[in-house]
């Protein structure tokens, strides 16, 4: 379906938004916390059962007795926070401008079990880089939407709300703010939908930044998924002239591929998960349970010992799907996807990537440059899982300072 080029009808419209979750509702998640009724402590010591008892019941205390949703809340809204329609969907997203009238205008998408609080400690670096110790020349006006089904943005109503769907409708709601220019930039899903930005091209986009490349070998991808349920050994399989380090990124897919039974079943059977909009202890272990690292992350935090991530950092984000019942919606994602997250899609505006240690996998140059012959930067960080706007959101800015300074 092709994104409709509204010029200033109604639903072409941007609106002004403001979060305001009503009393009642906080009041009726502190009760549902209380009144959760807990399984047994499982049978082992470490993670491989998923989310520990421990951890849960940790998150529930604080979640109950101390969390203050209003915090992040008053942040939210001390941004300009908008809504527009495209095709038929109302689009929630926040706006920054920079002050440096040169910024250049940067479209910044978030994944899942992610939301707009990923990015909100990169908005101060990027949008006023003079007070964080960069350059004025390094500015960005900053657009940060909702994906659909996700926070403030509406809910499809009808299947094709894929990621496909959701790159024409980025490219539409930068022309709709009169950017003649601009770039992009995502991990996760974001990762995804910032490729199929650069794959549809419009001439207005300049060059797009991933921290989680779209970078393997078709091939190779589609053997990986092959250990999905642990039957085949794909590593076997590989192609004997692999170097050194695109063999463990092989190992570290082939992991994930073992672990990734949440982005099945979201794939799958989405609708079976309904328990999302009645528990909230059963959507927030589910949204944290997403990789082994991140997984560790949270809880240490959680534990007392937080790293890049808070404990308000994780409720911020888990409160804003439950407060929107988001969580089945946000789920259904992964229902429209028929694209692989990794395999390279044929990218050819310029491209740069960001390689965290502790992300999903590790995307060697060798195969980044097969899949992004226009490579314009590509770096391998010293530290920094999955979610790097949140957990590492000097680095990340650093990084697309960098990577997109040769396109200004």
């Amino acid at each position: 379906m092709a994104v409709k080029t509204e010029a200033r009808t109604r639903t072409a419209e941007i609106r002004p938004f403001t979060i305001e979750m009503p009393e009642a509702d906080l009041k009726a998640l502190r009760a549902r916390i209380a009144a959760t009724r807990w399984p047994e402590k499982q049978t082992v010591a470490d993670q491989s059962q998923g989310v520990p008892l421990e951890t849960s019941q940790a998150l529930a205390r604080y979640w109950e007795k101390e969390y203050d949703w209003r915090k992040v809340e008053a942040r939210l809204n001390a941004l300009p926070n908008f809504i527009t329609e495209i095709d038929g969907l109302d689009i929630h997203f926040l706006h920054i401008r920079s002050k440096h009238e040169d910024a250049l205008p940067l479209i910044v998408t978030h994944g899942w079990p992610g939301s707009i609080i990923e990015q909100l400690k990169i908005i101060g670096p990027l949008t006023d880089p003079t007070a964080h110790g960069a350059d004025a020349s390094d500015a960005f006006h900053l657009v940060i939407p909702s994906m659909p089904g996700y926070g403030f943005s509406g809910k499809p109503t009808t299947p094709g709300w894929d990621a496909e769907h959701i790159a024409r409708a980025w490219i539409e709601l930068m022309k709709r703010l009169g950017y003649t220019r601009f770039v992009a930039q995502g991990g996760d899903w974001g990762a995804l939908i910032t490729d199929l930005i650069g794959l549809q091209a419009p001439p207005e986009l300049l060059g797009i930044h991933t921290n989680m490349p779209g970078a393997i070998p078709p091939d190779i991808d589609t053997l990986l998924q092959t250990g999905v349920t642990g039957a085949a050994n794909p590593l076997a399989s590989l192609p004997s002239n692999l170097s050194d380090e695109e063999k463990r990124t092989c190992e570290q897919l082939d992991f994930f591929w073992k672990h990734s039974a949440y982005a099945l079943m979201m794939g799958a059977r989405t609708e079976t998960l309904t328990g999302f909009a009645d528990s909230p202890i059963a959507l927030a272990s589910y949204m944290i349970d997403h990789d082994a690292a991140s997984l560790e992350l949270i809880c240490q935090a959680f534990a007392g010992n937080p790293g890049g991530i808070t404990r308000d950092d994780v409720l911020d984000n888990i409160t804003l799907f439950w407060l929107t019942n988001t969580g089945l919606s946000a789920a259904r994602l992964y229902w429209e996807n028929k694209l692989s997250f990794f395999a390279a899609k044929g990218v050819s505006v310029p491209v740069a990537v960001s390689v965290f240690p502790c992300e999903l996998y590790e995307t060697p140059r060798s195969w980044a440059e097969q899949a992004y012959p226009n490579l314009i930067h590509y770096n391998k960080l010293d530290k920094g899982g999955h979610f790097a706007a949140w957990e590492q959101p000097q680095l990340l800015s650093e990084e697309l300072r960098t990577a997109f300074r040769s396109l200004r």
